[in-house]
C-alpha cells in the first residue's frame, strides 16, 4: 500500500551509492520518492543489471506515479558515465496534476446488509470522493471487505463488479465495488478431542449458542476460555467449513493436556538498613507447584512454598469446578506459616534510647473452604469459612487464640490490554470477615478491607500507577490483644510504604519486662490507610525509570502517625513481566524506627 502526502515544497532526494550506480531523484516530495524507489527496486550490483536498471527506469517511475493517481507525469533522465566510479542516474520527475476520485459506488447484496459490524466498517473506510486516487488504498479496501466477510461467516460472498474508471482528460476516477455476500453461515456443533475429561464438562465454556451467527471472534473467545483453564498445552479451534451441513459449520477443537506438573520460581530481595532487623539483606524465594489436571472431573492442586529467613510459608489449594470450570469453583485450602511483625525494643538507661531486640513473631495454621464465582461484567465474588489458630508472644505473654472466620469478598480487574505490563487498568477489591465466640472464635471481630489500583499511560511514554489500601478491625478494646497479628494492620514494604521494612510500621505498646526493664513493642493497629503515587517514563519500549511517593500507616485510636517515603528506580519489562529495582527513603523517624532507606527488587505484573 502506498500513502499520498501532498506538499507544495519540492525537494531533492538521493540514494546512497554502491559500486555501480548512484540514483538521484528531484522534483517530488517524500511520499512519491518512497513509492518510486519501491518500483525501481534495489540498485544494480553488476554492469548487466545497471544497463537494465537504466533502461527500465522511466517506465518504472511512470508506473509508480500511476499507482498514486498521477497519469500526466514527465521524467527527464540523465546518465553520467564515470570511469572507475559509480555512474550517476539523475531523474527529474514532474508529477503533473493528480487524479481525484469523483464518486464511489459501493453496493451490497445479501444478508451482509443486516450486519451492523460491516456497516460500522463502511463508515471508516480509507477512501472517499475528493481524495487523490491511490490504487493501494483501493486494493486494501477490497481485501478488507473479503477478510471481514469471511470472519463473519459469509463464505459464499463474491464481488459482482470491482473496477476503477479513470478519465485522464478530466483527471477524475470512478470506483465501483458491488459485493454479494449470500447467506451468513451459523455455528454448528462443537466437538472436543484429546481433553480426557468427562463428556460435556467443557460444554459450559462454549461462549455461543448452537446455530448462532458465525464469527471468528466467538471462536477466539472459546480459545481464551480453554486457555484460562490451564488444563491444556496446545489448543486448536478449527471451523470445518468444507463439512458444513447446510449453513451450519461444525467446530472441531483439538486439545493436548499440559504436563502433570509445572513449577514456577520467584525471587525477591530487600536491601537496606532497617530498624526491625539486624540483617541488611533479606532474600525471598517462592516456588509454585501446580498439578493442572488431577482427574477427569477437572480437579487441580496448587502448592505454594515461600522462604525467607524468618517468614517461611506453606499453602496448598485443591480446586473443584462446580457449575462452570472457570466461573464457579470450590477451593479447599490448607496452610502453615510463620511471620514477623513490627519491632521489639528495650530501653538502655546508659545510652538513653531504645535498642532493637527482635520482632513480634507469630505462627499460624489454617484450613479454609472457599467458593469463588465470576459474575457478570467480570466481578469475582467469593465467600469462605476459615478455621485458624495462631501462636504469638506479646508483652511476654503467650497467646494462642482460635478463630472461625466467615467472610465474603468481591473484586474486579479491568486491563487495557492483556500484556504483563498493561498500559491502563483499574483494580478494586472489597471484603468483610466476621468472627463470634458463639461460633467458635476467641472474640467477636468484624474485619473490613478495600483496595484500589489505577494505571494509565499518557502520550505513549508517560505512565501513572496509584494505589490505595484501607482497612478496619471492629472489636472491643479489652479484646485487642486476642486479635492475632495476621489479622491486625501493619505498614511498610515494597507493596506498602517503600523505604521501610516489611510490616515494621504501626502502633506500639509500652510495658515492663520480667527483669524490670522498660520495653516497647509494635503490635499493629485497628486501622490501615496507605496510598501511593508513582510516575514512570519509558526510555525504551523495554526500559523505564520511575519516581514515587508512598504515604500512610497503620493506626490506632490513640496513635495516629502518618509516614511518608519517596524514591525511584529502574524497571526492565522482561518477557516474564516487569522486574523493578527501586530505592525508597523514609522521610520521618518514629518512636520505634529511625529514618531508613531500602532497596526493593520485585518481579511481576502490577495488575
Amino acid at each position: 500500500m502506498s500513502i499520498i502526502l501532498m506538499s507544495g515544497l519540492l525537494s531533492t532526494f538521493s540514494v546512497m551509492a554502491d559500486d555501480f550506480l548512484t540514483l538521484k531523484l528531484t522534483g517530488i516530495d517524500a511520499s512519491l520518492t518512497q513509492n518510486i524507489e519501491a518500483h525501481l527496486g534495489t540498485l544494480p550490483t553488476s554492469q548487466v543489471q545497471r544497463r537494465a536498471f537504466i533502461f527500465n527506469a522511466e517506465d518504472n517511475v511512470n508506473a509508480a506515479l500511476n499507482s498514486l493517481g498521477y497519469y500526466h507525469g514527465e521524467v527527464a533522465q540523465d546518465v553520467q558515465e564515470r570511469p572507475d566510479q559509480p555512474w550517476v542516474l539523475s531523474l527529474d520527475v514532474t508529477p503533473g496534476a493528480p487524479t481525484r476520485i469523483e464518486w464511489i459506488d459501493l453496493h451490497f447484496d445479501g444478508e451482509i446488509l443486516e450486519d451492523t459490524f460491516i456497516l460500522q466498517w463502511l463508515d471508516k473506510i480509507a477512501i472517499k470522493p475528493g481524495d487523490i486516487l491511490n490504487h493501494g488504498k483501493y486494493e486494501l479496501v477490497k481485501s478488507q471487505l473479503i477478510t471481514l466477510a469471511l470472519a463473519r461467516g459469509y463464505f459464499d460472498g463474491k464481488y459482482v463488479q470491482s473496477s476503477i474508471q479513470v478519465n485522464r482528460d478530466a483527471n477524475t476516477a470512478k470506483i465501483t465495488l458491488h459485493y454479494d455476500s449470500g447467506s451468513r453461515y451459523h455455528m454448528g456443533e462443537v466437538t472436543f478431542e484429546g481433553d480426557g475429561l468427562q463428556d460435556g464438562f467443557l460444554d459450559t465454556l462454549i461462549p455461543f449458542e448452537k446455530n448462532s451467527a458465525y464469527s471468528t471472534g466467538s471462536l477466539s473467545r472459546l480459545n481464551r476460555e480453554l486457555l484460562d483453564t490451564s488444563y491444556f498445552s496446545n489448543i486448536k479451534v478449527l471451523p470445518q467449513v468444507d463439512k458444513a451441513q447446510g449453513l451450519d459449520v461444525p467446530i472441531k477443537v483439538e486439545l493436548s493436556p499440559k504436563p502433570s506438573h509445572s513449577i514456577e520460581l520467584g525471587l525477591g530481595v530487600d536491601i537496606g538498613n532497617t530498624a526491625g532487623s539486624d540483617n541488611e539483606l533479606e532474600p525471598r524465594i517462592s516456588i509454585n507447584w501446580r498439578t493442572p489436571l488431577l482427574n477427569s472431573y477437572g480437579h487441580s492442586l496448587e502448592t505454594s512454598l515461600e522462604w525467607s529467613p524468618d517468614r517461611p510459608k506453606y499453602l496448598s489449594t485443591y480446586t473443584i469446578p462446580l457449575t462452570h470450570p472457570l466461573d464457579d469453583q470450590l477451593k479447599i485450602r490448607f496452610g502453615m506459616l510463620r511471620d514477623k511483625y513490627g519491632v521489639n525494643q528495650v530501653y538502655d538507661p546508659n545510652e538513653h534510647k531504645y535498642n532493637n531486640t527482635g520482632e513480634l513473631e507469630a505462627s499460624k495454621g489454617l484450613i479454609a473452604v472457599i467458593r469463588q464465582q465470576r459474575l457478570k461484567d467480570n466481578w469475582i465474588l467469593s465467600y469462605s469459612v476459615e478455621a485458624m489458630k495462631e501462636y504469638y508472644t506479646q508483652s511476654e505473654t503467650d497467646y494462642a487464640p482460635k478463630f472461625l472466620l466467615f467472610g465474603t469478598s468481591i473484586s474486579k480487574t479491568i486491563r487495557g490490554d492483556n500484556t504483563l505490563d498493561p498500559k491502563s487498568g483499574f483494580f478494586q477489591y472489597y471484603s468483610i470477615e466476621y468472627a463470634n465466640p458463639d461460633l467458635g472464635s476467641a472474640i467477636q471481630l468484624t474485619r473490613i478491607q478495600t483496595k484500589y489500583k489505577w494505571i494509565n499511560t499518557f502520550f505513549d511514554k508517560h505512565r501513572i500507577v496509584s494505589r490505595l489500601d484501607l482497612g478496619v478491625n471492629l472489636a472491643d478494646d479489652a479484646d485487642l490483644a486476642l486479635i492475632p497479628p495476621s489479622l491486625r494492620y501493619f505498614a511498610g514494604g515494597d507493596q506498602s510504604i517503600r523505604g521501610y521494612s516489611y510490616q515494621e510500621l504501626g502502633p506500639y505498646i509500652d510495658y515492663t519486662t520480667e527483669g524490670g526493664d522498660s520495653a516497647r513493642q509494635v503490635v499493629g493497629g485497628r486501622y490501615l490507610m496507605v496510598g501511593s503515587l508513582e510516575y514512570q517514563y519509558y526510555v525504551t519500549p523495554t526500559w523505564r525509570v520511575g519516581t514515587f511517593i508512598d504515604a500512610g500507616n497503620a493506626f490506632d485510636v490513640n496513635q495516629i502517625e502518618p509516614i511518608v517515603s519517596v524514591g525511584g528506580g529502574i524497571h526492565w519489562i522482561s518477557p516474564i513481566g516487569p522486574i523493578k529495582l527501586d530505592l525508597g527513603v523514609g522521610l520521618k523517624e518514629t518512636d520505634t524506627v529511625d529514618r531508613p532507606w531500602r532497596i526493593h527488587l520485585t518481579m511481576g505484573a502490577e495488575l
